[in-house]
């Protein structure tokens, strides 16, 4: 590429033609909160472990005495019994009465598990502890008097499992078992027809009526239109329609305390979507507030749900790249005219591979639409259905993040809805597959970066590095959601993994990253756009963004969960 700057259009910048600038490596950033990015991401990752706990107490322990035993009897009964049966300490040490263990399992990583088992002995003597994982996996350690063991594992595949430990004195003839049902941290992804859970013009989702000021919808999602009810997190495609006044809609899983992050943010009478990744409440509902003054009405698509199911797709990050863009030719010719679908090869282009997709992480925008209207975006082998992904009015430039489902040719289709054509940029950021092997954990939503707080906007043609993982090489990328906001001119978002860790930074070696062909959200001079970022962690856990407009603008990072291979 030519390392020079050139003076294009604004509709050529919002579409990210990549160049490289020769502006200066990145201004440094403040001392105090280089290392606060990435202690957030870790407090938020070691809050959702502790949400995985799973107790079963050592009264639950069955005991069995003596080859021949009768039915096994609770320890507690068991202990009973042989004090009665037995002429006193004598008595209790041949059946060792007091042999039990209580179990405590917590999650640990996608699949990882961490098992504490307090082993209670009654007499000091050789116990053999067997430790079945329920993956047909064993382990089996030893001890003599009363201990805790500590023990860790890593399932071939999440879901539930029971694990089952059972303790054997064989001096004495005497075993205790005892299992706890336990749940790895992670998720798989199921694709879901396009289908629109909540529209409050019309009544689907309970109501009919606009979501008043700072009032609350409640959507269903677990036990509803066929997803499961323990699914953990929702691919949605929030639309706010006619709003009365400025603000935000924040989405957060119900039973939750209402955090500070924003999913979509919109002026007065603005038509505008956005896609969310959102944990799902223990009760099954996603909670979606109205942060302004005037009513609103919401829409919500679902388009794909996360849930403990082995059989569902892991995640595979790409490094954006681009599969259509309709001004250059690329995927389809010219201007997609208005009320007319073109069709892409998903499976197979650049580096999807070419069988065995489910779905695709997409970036999708539109520019110089010559009319109002939307774009939908939908398997192929499929009508269009009934949702949307991106909204604009005329002359806009404005991008979407969209999952879609990957039809059995292996293609995807994108309607023009409007009357009038359009151009249409689609981005790859990443696929859904069953042998992908990264899972999602979803996590309360976080603020992770917000640069009004000590006013550090991201200079034009500048970027904003974040340590997102630190070089953690299980985590593969993160569910974010990015804002602009006080834009002071046109431009576009570009977000990337940097090759730089985060060490080069702090001793001042790192060395200025190219930025990818590729945009993520795009806006002109006083907006406030948000959208939907899954962000590759690349080789060194620390993520880039960039602004590839020539004016200022500050970004406002939100973290909703990450992808974890162990």
């Amino acid at each position: 590429m030519h390392q020079h700057r050139v003076m294009i259009s604004a509709a050529v910048v919002a579409a990210a033609i990549g160049f490289v600038p020769t502006a200066a490596q990145a201004a440094e950033q403040p001392a105090e909160r280089k290392g606060s990015v990435s202690a957030q991401v870790e407090s938020a990752k070691a809050a959702a472990a502790k949400s995985a706990v799973f107790h079963s107490p050592a009264e639950r322990t069955v005991r069995t005495t003596g080859k021949a035993a009768a039915a096994p009897q609770a320890a507690g009964a068991a202990g009973a019994a042989g004090a009665a049966g037995a002429t006193g300490a004598a008595g209790a040490a041949k059946d060792n009465a007091g042999l039990a263990v209580g179990l405590r399992a917590t999650a640990s990583g996608a699949r990882g598990i961490s098992l504490a088992s307090q082993v209670t002995t009654g007499v000091d003597t050789p116990v053999r502890v067997d430790i079945d994982w329920g993956d047909g996996k064993t382990d089996t350690e030893h001890v003599t008097r009363t201990k805790l063991l500590t023990s860790k594992h890593t399932f071939a595949e999440v879901g539930k499992h029971k694990v089952t430990v059972t303790l054997t004195d064989q001096n004495n003839n005497v075993t205790a078992t005892n299992s706890v049902e336990v749940q790895s941290l992670g998720s798989k992804f199921t694709p879901h027809t396009p289908t629109r859970l909540l529209d409050t013009r019309s009544g689907i989702g309970g109501t009919d009526r606009p979501v008043t000021p700072y009032g609350v919808a409640r959507v269903k999602v677990g036990g509803n239109s066929g997803i499961p009810a323990d699914a953990t997190a929702v691919a949605l495609n929030i639309t706010v329609v006619s709003p009365r006044s400025g603000g935000h809609i924040t989405a957060y899983p119900s039973g939750t305390e209402q955090p500070t992050t924003s999913n979509v943010n919109f002026v007065a009478g603005q038509t505008v979507p956005n896609m969310t990744i959102v944990p799902v409440g223990a009760d099954g509902y996603v909670e979606l507030v109205n942060r302004s003054y005037g009513d609103v009405d919401l829409l919500a698509d679902v388009t794909g749900y996360f849930s403990p199911s082995a059989s569902a797709g892991g995640y595979t990050s790409l490094d954006p790249f681009r599969i259509a863009d309709s001004r250059t030719g690329q995927g389809t010719w010219g201007q997609v005219a208005g009320q007319s679908t073109f069709g892409l090869q998903v499976a197979g282009n650049g580096a999807v591979p070419a069988s065995g997709v489910t779905a695709v992480a997409l970036n999708v925008t539109v520019t110089a639409p010559r009319g109002a209207g939307h774009l939908t975006v939908f398997p192929s082998g499929q009508t269009a259905p009934g949702t949307s992904n991106v909204n604009f009015k005329a002359g806009q430039t404005i991008a979407n993040s969209v999952i879609v489902p990957v039809g059995s040719d292996g293609r995807i289709n994108i309607r023009n809805g409007a009357w009038d054509p359009a151009d249409v940029i689609v981005d790859v950021v990443g696929y859904y597959s069953p042998g992908s092997k990264a899972s999602y954990i979803p996590t309360q939503p976080t603020r992770l970066h917000d640069s009004r707080e000590w006013d550090f906007p991201v200079e034009g043609q500048d970027y904003r590095w974040l340590p997102l993982s630190d070089g953690d090489p299980t985590v593969t990328a993160f569910v974010l959601n990015t804002t602009v906001t006080d834009t002071q001119g046109s431009g576009h978002l570009t977000v990337a993994p940097d090759p730089n860790t985060w060490a080069q930074y702090l001793d001042k070696t790192a060395k200025r990253p190219t930025p990818p062909n590729s945009s993520n959200l795009n806006w002109t001079r006083g907006e406030t756009v948000p959208n939907l970022v899954q962000a590759s962690t690349g080789t060194t856990g620390v993520i880039d963004f960039w602004n590839r407009g020539w004016d200022r603008t500050h970004l406002v990072v939100d973290m909703f969960g990450f992808y974890e291979k162990d």
